[in-house]
């Protein structure tokens, strides 16, 4: 039998929050736990065949300028993409500017009647769900146009079914005063997201920086979590068993409950996932263009983003994400398949134009997006407080279960530690971490 190893934390998956955690804890006493061959979740880089491509459209966006330049002194000298996002929605065969609602003086003469009409004259309506919440704030036409089937898309399920803050402050909402206000004068983009940065090594630039100081034998990778006690504080996993001072889940709350062996509504946790799509052609397409949403229901991506476009590359270099149900079968025909139908779409809609495809890469991100539901909260909020009694954290996007930014997942991570040390915010690690 195996002895017992003693850590005083485990940190149980190796992505952003986990990188994030370890950074800012008071010693070297954890061991971060990650079940893949290679730390940082969906932060991950692809480099073959001349181009760079990641997990998805990584693109990060920082509302907290120290912790960028934190990332940024801790990276190999590299070109660095920084400047205001160009994005666009395509619409009814145009490109229209980025958000839908606040530019629908760009829709043709009825298109446009009909958002105006419907947005003086929306209806005085209940408020219970995310759809409701799009119809009750920008009326019928606006939401049945863009704001519901993209979501739908994105989401993969029926928008009645999500809280009406289901996507909190990414949500960019805009007044009927701004919407009018936008008839005589382009206004400026205050999205979360309104500029971003992007090194020319990818986003796994940020997970290196991440780990940098992090000692090369406290990652484990290729080690699988099979099973946690909370009562004995012992975590068994496929080459060993560790005890435990303080454990910190990072990876999805409810395959964390599983290897717990704990009881939890498994309709709570609703997701989508997304088919990825990398693709390199062997010629310029268009130019100037971050990403482009799609919301029409009759094609099967809902972004396309353009990584030649970062750093002025000849060769087109693409991201396509396809959004769907968590149970939906993805093996090798049905991706073939797909990127059948998406390289058709592509050429309809005017992005591939006799383009030869030269290499591709797909990924299956799953989960994707959550769910956030009246019933997903509720769940949520017992189970963790549940794990508090036993001094158990579950943080970051899938371990708490919500939706938020890698920023948000490194601020959180920060956040943690500093309360694991009975600590502030604080300047620490050449950093001084100040509230938002």
């Amino acid at each position: 039998m195996r002895d017992t190893e003693h850590r005083e934390y485990v940190i149980i998956g190796g992505g952003i929050t986990g990188l994030a955690l370890a950074n800012w804890l008071p010693d070297d006493s954890y061991v971060i736990i990650e079940r893949e061959p290679e730390i940082g979740g969906y932060c991950k880089t692809i480099r073959r065949n001349g181009y760079t491509w990641d997990y998805s459209g990584h693109f990060f966006h920082f509302q907290r300028k120290e912790i960028e330049q934190y990332l940024f002194s801790r990276m190999e000298p590299q070109r660095m993409y920084r400047g205001a996002k160009r994005c666009y929605i395509h619409y009814d065969g145009q490109l229209v500017d980025y958000p839908f609602q606040k530019n629908i003086h760009q829709f043709k003469k009825a298109d446009c009647l009909a958002c105006l009409y419907d947005l003086f004259f929306r209806e005085n309506r209940a408020v219970y769900t995310f759809k409701d919440m799009l119809i009750a704030h920008y009326g019928h036409s606006i939401a049945e146009k863009f704001l519901i089937p993209y979501n739908e898309k994105v989401y993969s399920i029926d928008l009645d079914r999500l809280d009406p803050e289901a996507m909190g402050r990414f949500f960019p909402h805009v007044s009927v005063e701004e919407i009018v206000q936008n008839f005589r004068s382009h206004g400026e983009d205050a999205s979360y997201n309104a500029e971003f940065t992007y090194p020319a090594g990818g986003a796994f630039e940020y997970v290196k920086a991440l780990a940098r100081d992090i000692p090369t034998e406290n990652i484990c990778v290729n080690e699988r979590v099979l099973e946690v006690d909370i009562s004995k504080k012992t975590v068994v996993t496929n080459k060993r068993t560790l005890s435990y001072g303080r454990l910190v889940n990072t990876i999805p709350l409810p395959r964390f409950l599983d290897v717990c062996g704990w009881d939890y509504d498994p309709e709570a946790y609703s997701c989508g996932k997304v088919l990825v799509f990398n693709l390199g052609f062997d010629r310029k397409g268009w130019e100037g263009i971050h990403w482009v949403y799609f919301p029409q229901v009759d094609l099967s991506f809902y972004r396309v983003g353009f990584y030649d476009n970062l750093f002025a590359s000849d060769e087109m270099s693409l991201y396509v994400e396809v959004g769907l149900p968590m149970a939906a079968r993805v093996d090798e025909s049905v991706v073939r398949r797909t990127l059948d139908r998406v390289l058709i779409e592509l050429e309809g809609c005017g992005i591939v134009r006799g383009h030869k495809l030269v290499d591709w890469h797909s990924v299956v991100m799953a989960p994707a997006y959550v769910h956030i539901t009246p019933l997903s909260q509720r769940e949520t909020a017992k189970q963790m407080s549940k794990l508090g009694h036993f001094g158990v954290s579950s943080i970051g996007r899938y371990g708490a279960w919500t939706y938020c930014s890698i920023e948000d997942n490194i601020i959180q991570g920060m956040e943690h530690a500093m309360g694991l040390r009975g600590e502030g915010w604080t300047k620490t690690a050449g950093i001084e971490v100040l509230p938002a």
